[in-house]
Parts: structure tokens; sequence; C-alpha cells
């Protein structure tokens, strides 16, 4: 028992040795040359083929102005990639900046072309021909260890100064390298006079901002060659505070290059300790303990963010811009066996379109997206679509309020006009639509609906299954909604109809103020009912009774509570009480 006891020791030994000293399986570098290069679209073809025959993964950059890159893969194939890179004209002189790493820290092979290899978007900066001076590691270690009276300007952005940057470095104060020439607006003049040396993680943003400093006037100028990588290699962490922020899943390097065991915050970009993943705040993709905002707070300024879209996404409304229309429309059993033509007749003979001739046109569509002729036989539960190009529907009121919101609802006050769902001549320019724009990727589904000219409160959830829980509520008759309406006439306190009303007030010019709470949910209910008692609502199209001082129609839905989703509870949500309710206050 001892023996065998001792060989799993040994065994297990050998195992810990032979991990302590296997070798890395991923090579990673770093590179960037300023040259004039030219024949882009062969070089991305020829390197990108290259690199996924390769196995290599990330990222090269191609400009007119020279390359960058971020690579990984196996050591082998990362030398036959910088032999490959070394024979064109200009990169002869390419040195890579190496780092090893137990996993590929990128997911995919991407060579692109762009205008600057390094984002500044300021002209006349050409660091091939007109550099900084560079100062190497060593030099500059050795100035430290001096005590030189010099500057260190940090030029990355404040989230990657925020894991390490050198001892008494001044930060640039940047979110973005295009942010650069504002933030050299904010150093004191005095730098002007005075030794200054910029550093970035490679050096590749310090040969457009060396150059830059010296344009504005800054005399005595010089660039860290190699950036903090290089630095880390020859000098190790001396007088370097942290780590280095790298650009891929590795997030930071310590002074050795080796992988720190940080992560990054999705939402704020905060390099995160093991202790900070540990904090019940840190929820990967959503918050970290430097922008966790409680629950409700949260979804206030999620609120908040979703009215300003409604602004942006209907201004101008987007049914304005000509568009292609299509509309769907589905066979009922009535109409199974039938042909399109005798469908399309039967179910929408009162639209104004000759549908032969949208057939001929090739403008009916099955499920598919196909056309289909006026003589195709159609099934029950199929869905067709008729196309309508160049369609630009009619102007709406998209003044929408939310006015609470959740992970199950989105409870919105209505303006009118403004259709809740597509229909007749609306599509993008409906509630519906518009609220889908507004929260894409998710598609919100009104659980009831209200006429485009009454307004109020709507019920709209977030997903499917929250629609399913919502929806039954109101066929069940268990949704309490409550309207305002202000009608021609005084009729008696209570009146006979599956709609109950109570009289709030009876106005010297004939119109009274009703509370009527629908026990049904038929279209048009309250509207249909108060014109068979010759009250109808004012502002009410067809009863041709329009009053002057109220040109629309003056019916609200300003109450509805129903049973929520997710918690069980009785919940009650309210609107404002229109202009036209006069004084009332609602209970």
């Amino acid at each position: 028992m001892a023996k065998e006891f001792g060989k799993l020791q040994n065994a297990s030994r050998l195992s810990h040795d032979a991990d302590r000293f296997r070798m890395p399986a991923v090579t990673n570098i770093s590179a960037y040359r300023f040259a004039p290069l030219g024949d882009l679209e062969i070089l991305r073809a020829r390197w990108i083929g290259q690199c996924k025959a390769w196995n290599l993964r990330g990222t090269i950059l191609l400009s007119t102005e020279g390359i960058n890159l971020f690579v990984a893969g196996g050591r082998v194939e990362i030398d036959r990639l910088l032999a490959e890179l070394r024979t064109v004209p200009g990169l002869e002189a390419l040195t890579p900046k190496l780092s090893e790493s137990d996993e590929q820290p990128f997911t995919r092979m991407l060579v692109k072309i762009k205008k600057e290899i390094i984002a500044f978007g300021v002209e006349g900066i050409d660091p091939a021909r007109n550099p900084a001076p560079r100062l190497s590691p060593r030099v500059l270690k050795q100035w430290l260890d001096e005590g030189r009276p010099i500057t260190l300007l940090d030029t990355r952005n404040d989230f990657e100064v925020k894991l390490g940057t050198f001892r008494n470095a001044v930060p640039i104060g940047i979110e973005h390298f295009r942010d650069f020439p504002e933030g050299v607006t904010r150093l004191p003049d005095s730098l002007k006079t005075q030794p200054v040396v910029t550093f970035c993680t490679g050096g590749i943003r310090c040969e457009k901002a060396g150059p830059y400093l010296r344009r504005e006037g800054f005399e005595n100028v010089f660039q860290l060659e190699g950036g903090i990588l290089k630095y880390f290699e020859d000098c190790g962490g001396a007088h370097f505070e942290g780590e280095c922020f790298v650009f891929d899943k590795r997030v930071g390097l310590e002074a050795n290059l080796a992988e720190s065991p940080r992560t990054l915050c999705f939402v704020c970009q905060t390099p995160l300790s093991p202790e900070e993943q540990l904090d019940p705040h840190f929820v990967e993709s959503i918050s970290c303990p430097h922008c966790f905002v409680s629950g409700d707070a949260r979804r206030a300024l999620e609120l908040v963010e979703h009215q300003k879209t409604i602004g942006r996404v209907t201004t101008p409304l987007p049914g304005s811009v000509p568009h292609e229309n299509l509309r769907p429309v589905k066979v009922p059993m009535a109409f199974a066996g039938s042909t399109l033509i005798q469908f399309l007749h039967g179910v929408l003979g009162a639209v104004p379109f000759d549908w032969k001739m949208e057939c001929e046109r090739g403008n009916l569509f099955d499920s598919e997206k196909r056309p289909v002729l006026a003589d195709h036989i159609v099934k029950e539960g199929e869905r067709y679509y008729h196309r309508r190009p160049a369609t630009i529907e009619p102007d709406v009121n998209a003044d929408i309020r939310i006015l609470y919101e959740d992970e199950a609802l989105i409870v919105v006050d209505k303006p009118a006009p403004l259709p809740t769902r597509p229909g007749g001549q609306f599509n993008r320019n409906t509630l519906q639509s518009i609220l889908r724009d507004v929260y894409a990727p998710q598609k919100p589904r009104p659980s009831h609906s209200l006429d485009a000219n009454t307004t109020g409160i709507v019920i709209f959830t977030r997903t499917a299954a929250y629609e399913r829980l919502v929806q039954p509520q109101f066929k069940r008759g268990e949704v309490e909604e409550v309207y305002l309406a202000r009608i021609l006439g005084h009729p008696e306190s209570g009146l006979p109809a599956r709609t109950e009303v109570r009289v709030l007030q009876r106005a010297a010019d004939g119109t009274s103020l009703l509370e009527v709470r629908p026990q049904t949910g038929r279209a048009d209910q309250i509207l249909t009912q108060l014109r068979h008692l010759e009250c109808p609502v004012v502002g009410d199209p067809v009863s041709l009774l329009l009053s002057a001082d109220a040109p629309r129609l003056c019916l609200h839905a300003y109450r509805l509570t129903l049973t929520h989703p997710v918690t069980g509870e009785r919940v009650s949500y309210e609107t404002a009480i229109p202009e036209w309710a006069g004084n009332f206050r609602a209970d």
C-alpha cells in the first residue's frame, strides 16, 4: 500500500513539474511600422489567406502610412508571418514585442484597410519622415534612477491608466486617442520648455503624439521606444506601478509579461482585481462594483434613456420616409381552398386595390417571400403579404410618455392620434413599431389596444412569455380599466350597460364628465354605447357633433389595474388627467 502511495506521489510530483516547465501554447506579437505602403488590397487578400491557413488569429491594420498588428498563434507560424511581412519594402525592420499565453486571446483573424493605423484625425503628422526623438527603455530607467527632472506623459485612455502607469506620470486625461489634441490644451505652458517623455502601450500612439506636441510648441519631447511592453521586456517593473492594459482577453500584463488575473468590466471598462470579481455586484457583461446601481435606480436610468430614444427615432417620423411596406393577411377557415384572388376580395374587398393587377405586378408574397399568382390555392392559417412600395404614412402624434418599466412590463401614456398596432394606412407610425425601435432587440407586444384617437394607458410586455401571462387577464375580465370621457348631454347617474358609468361633473356648456369602466373588451365599446344612448363623446367623428373648443376625441384611459406577471401582486398605473377633464381629480 505504501509502495503504491509512493508511486502516486511521484506521479503527482512529475505532473506538477511538467506543468511548471510546460511551454505556453500561444505566442503573442504586437508590432507596428510607419512606412509608405501601396497595393493594400493585394496585401490584404494575401495575408488573410496565409494567416487563416496557419491558424493565426488577431488583427492586422493596413494603411498608406504603415502597418499595425496584434496576432497570436503557434511560434513557428508566427515566425512565418513575420518573414512574410518583412518581404514588403518598408517593413524589413519590423520588430515585434512578444509574450506568451496558455490560451488564444483572439477569437478571429482580420486584415483591415484603414485611413490611419492608429486613429488620430490630425492632418500633417508624419511619423515616418518627422518623428520625435526616441528614448530607449534602458536610458529612461537610468534617467529615473538618477532622478532627472523629466515629465512622463501617459498618452493612453483613462481606463488604461487605472490599471497601472509609471510613478508620478501625468495622464493626458482622455477617453479616446482622437481626443489627444484637446488633452494637450489642458497641459500647463511650463511643460513646453521642460523635458517630456511620452509613453503608451507599444509605442504607436507616441509616434503621433510626439510630433504633435512639437508642432504645438513643446521644445524637448521624447517618445519611449517600444512603449511600456518593451520597457517591461528590458527593465522589468522598475518605477512602474500596477500592470499594463492590453486590448485582448488577457486585459493586463505584469512586469514579467505574464497575464494578470484581472478582468475587464464590459460596461464601464474598469479593470477588476480578483477580489473585485468576487464582489456580488460583479455580474459579467452587466455591472461591477464601480458601475453597479440598484435595480430601482438602474430601471429609472433606463427609463430616462428610453424616453430620449423615443425622441430620436420619431424625428422625423419613421413612416414619413418612403419605404417598402409588407402588410400581412391571414387566411381564415372560411376561405380555405379558395384562390388567392377570391380570398383577397373576400377579406380585403373594402381596401382600394385592384388585387388582380397587384398579383400580376408581383406584389403578393407567401410566408417565404415568394411571389404568388391570383389562381394560387390558399389554406387555412397561411399568411400572405401585400407589398406597397414607396409608402408614406400619415403623420401621427409621437409625444409618447413612458410611465413605468421593469423586466416584464412597459406602461405607456399614448397620445392621439397614434394607432396602437399596425393596420390600414399605418405600419411604422404606430406605437408598437416605435417601441420596437426603442427597445430593440426586444419586441414589445401590446396586451390590449386603444383606438388611434383615444389617449391614455397601454400595457406592453417585453417578451412572449410575459405576454402569455398578461393578455389572458384582459380576456378573462380581470383587468380593471378606468376611462374619463366628456360627453354631450347630462345623463342620469347610472346607465344600464355592460359598461359601468359614473357622472363626475355636469358642465354649464351642456357636456358631462364621466368615469367609465368597461366590463367587456369589445372594439369601440365605450364610443358605441354612448352613441346609442345619444350621449356621444365630445370629438367623436361618427356622431357628427363636434365641440368647437374640443377638436379631438375626449376619451382617456387614465387608470389600469392588473396582476403583475412577476410578483403576482395587483398593481395600478395612472396617467395625468387631460386638460379637457377640467378640475377633476382622480380618487
